[in-house]
C-alpha cells in the first residue's frame, strides 16, 4: 500500500529572515512565517489526513501547532525529523561562518554528504534518519496521508535522494518556506510527486539559500 505524506518545510523564521544557520539552535517564526503557517493550516483544513508530525524543534513545532489547531490532530514530535546539525556554524551568517571558520565552512559548502561538521552531522546521517522515521511511518499509516513539518536542508536532501541528485552537485532547485512537497511510500521505495507548491501563499517565501 501507499501512504501519501505531505513535507512541508517551517514557515520563515527570524533567522531566516537574517540569512543565519540553524542547524538543531531554535529561532522563532517571524510575523511574516507565522502568517505563512496559517495559510498552510487553511488548505489543510480542507484536506483529510491521518497524522501530523513534525521535527521537535520549535520553529517546526510552532508551525505544526498552527495546522493542528485548525484540523483537530495532535502534534507528534519525532527528532529524527530535525533539520542537519551544523555544529560550530549554527547561528552565524555565511560570511560571518567563512570569517570564523573558513576550512569548515568550505567543505559544507562543497555539499559532500559524508562530511561531518564539527561538534555537528553529516547529510548522510541525517538522511538516514529521515528515511527510518518515513518507513517507520509508513509502516503505521499505509494507505494513509499523512502531514509531515520538517526543514529546507532535511527536504534537500530527500528531493536528492529519490530523484538520484549527487549532494555536491550545486542545488537548481529552491526549497521555500512553507512549501508544500509530496512523496509517496510504495513498497518501501520514496517518490517525489509534488515539489514547492506555495499556492497557499500571496507572496513568495523565503528559499534556503
Amino acid at each position: 500500500m501507499t501512504t501519501e505524506f505531505i513535507l512541508l518545510r517551517h514557515g520563515e523564521t527570524e533567522w531566516n529572515a537574517l540569512g543565519r544557520l540553524q542547524g538543531h539552535l531554535n529561532s522563532m517564526l517571524s510575523r511574516e512565517g507565522q502568517r505563512q503557517a496559517e495559510a498552510l493550516a487553511a488548505r489543510l483544513a480542507t484536506l483529510p489526513f491521518q497524522a501530523l508530525y513534525s521535527s521537535d524543534l520549535d520553529r517546526a513545532v510552532q508551525t505544526a501547532s498552527c495546522i493542528a489547531a485548525r484540523t483537530g490532530h495532535d502534534v507528534q514530535r519525532d527528532a529524527r525529523l530535525r533539520e542537519r546539525g551544523l555544529g560550530v556554524l549554527e547561528g552565524l551568517t555565511r560570511a560571518e561562518a567563512g570569517q570564523r571558520h573558513p576550512a569548515v565552512f568550505a567543505a559544507y559548502t562543497e555539499g559532500h554528504a559524508d562530511y561531518v561538521v564539527p561538534e555537528g552531522e553529516s547529510a548522510s546521517q541525517r538522511l538516514r534518519l529521515a528515511l527510518h522515521c518515513l518507513e517507520e511511518l509508513g509502516a503505521r499509516h499505509p494507505g494513509a496521508r499523512v502531514v509531515v513539518v520538517t526543514h529546507g536542508g532535511l527536504l534537500s536532501a530527500l528531493l536528492r535522494h529519490c530523484l538520484g541528485i549527487p549532494a555536491a552537485a550545486p542545488r537548481a532547485f529552491s526549497v521555500l518556506n512553507a512549501g508544500w512537497n509530496q512523496f509517496d511510500l510504495h513498497e518501501g521505495s520514496l517518490r517525489m510527486v509534488t515539489w514547492g507548491d506555495v499556492s497557499h501563499l500571496r507572496a513568495l517565501s523565503l528559499d534556503d539559500t
